[in-house]
């Protein structure tokens, strides 16, 4: 049956710029309400009566699904369903779908800044120029710079993003290396051994309970000493305090991490009193392009609900 027209919310603070790709890409029939994150009451309010839930990072709980009577679609802009209770959602009758591919170039093109600005030590050269102490600062800073080139890279996961990363990586002069759950193919290694051949390391799977923490003080022993770790995925592949003090020791000579285990981190988490740490705000994925091809699908997917056809991308 097909329905006149359906609301969706989308709760996310949206640039002017992100408004306007939503606007133009609204179909007629589509209502919109675009509601910041730290609204609560705003965002209760709009769920009363909405069909469609356009989730981006915060969590979507039982009690949000269960406050929301007509949901029939919780549609995550980007891959990862982490934040969403899906057992909830399926009781309720609301499918949840993703987007995968949507966001893989920006997020290759992320994690290729991090790990050059981590090897490069950005942050502190950025601080000390600005200062006029750049050529200044600690000499033994340079001591602890290099290349991708002549380095071993591993890629823990190998699905759209690091596929995009590893000729990149290649045409650098880097030596690339991944593990996947499939073993076989050209550069796989167990992760036992890609931890102790990689001179950096980048994380690209998915958060479940058996990634959690995968990055932890034993496996963080097992890494090559002075290995540089790159997160763009999940923070809770991370133990966060086995990480500090491995960055402290040397053991890690250098981080970039655009994911926390809490989100939004708190000025306290103690990764951001180190230099040897470039962080950004779970925002890899975050460009126009990526937001271009997120508001196609979306759209795509309201009208095959309106239209009672089979949604693009379900996982749930």
């Amino acid at each position: 049956m097909v329905q006149a027209g359906l609301k969706a919310v989308l709760q996310y603070r949206a640039s002017v710029g992100f408004r306007a790709q939503l606007e133009a890409g609204r179909p007629d029939w589509l209502a919109l309400a675009i509601v910041d994150e730290d609204d609560r009451p705003a965002f209760a309010r709009e769920m009363e009566d909405a069909d469609v839930l356009l989730h981006v990072l915060e969590p979507v709980t039982a009690a949000v699904i269960g406050a929301a009577p007509r949901l029939r679609l919780i549609q995550k802009i980007g891959v990862g369903v982490n934040t969403i209770d899906l057992d909830a959602a399926r009781a309720h009758g609301a499918a949840v779908c993703n987007m995968p591919g949507s966001n893989s170039q920006a997020v290759a093109e992320a994690t290729l800044m991090l790990m050059l600005a981590a090897l490069r030590r950005a942050v502190p050269l950025d601080r000390q120029t600005r200062a006029g102490l750049g050529w200044r600062m600690d000499s033994e800073v340079f001591d602890h710079v290099g290349e991708l080139g002549g380095r071993t890279v591993g890629l823990v996961g190998y699905g759209a993003i690091p596929k995009l990363l590893a000729p990149v990586l290649r045409a650098l002069g880097a030596h690339v290396i991944h593990t996947s759950r499939t073993p076989g193919g050209e550069g796989w290694h167990p992760l036992a051994d890609l931890l102790a051949r990689a001179d950096v390391i980048s994380l690209h799977v998915p958060l479940t309970t058996e990634t959690a923490r995968l990055v932890n003080a034993s496996s963080i022993a097992a890494m090559k000493p002075g290995a540089v770790l790159v997160n763009t995925a999940r923070g809770g592949l991370v133990d966060e305090a086995a990480l500090v003090a491995a960055l402290r020791s040397g053991q890690i000579r250098a981080a970039g991490l655009d994911v926390f285990a809490d989100e939004p981190a708190s000025a306290s988490n103690p990764l951001f009193a180190l230099d040897n740490v470039i962080v950004a705000p779970h925002v890899a994925w975050l460009t126009p392009e990526t937001l271009d091809r997120s508001i196609h699908v979306a759209m795509e997917n309201c009208r095959l609900l309106r239209d009672g056809k089979a949604l693009l991308n379900r996982v749930g």
